[in-house]
């Protein structure tokens, strides 16, 4: 699974950060840096929560 971030919909409410600390983070200038765009399969869980709880809706997952 890849991460696909909309950056023009984001709005770097650091939702996605809270759940996955180590897969996203939003830095001092609030823009969303994926730290891991294709995330072991033990945090995958944790990141279809994130995506789903984004605000926005601008995170989604694709198989590749």
């Amino acid at each position: 699974m890849k991460i696909k971030v909309d950056y023009d919909v984001c709005e770097a409410n650091a939702v996605c950060m809270g759940l996955a600390p180590e897969v996203f983070e939003v830095d001092d200038e609030d823009d969303l840096h994926v730290l891991m765009p294709e995330p072991p399969a033990e945090l995958l869980d944790r990141v279809r929560h994130a995506v789903r709880s984004c605000p926005k809706a601008a995170l989604s997952l694709e198989d590749e």
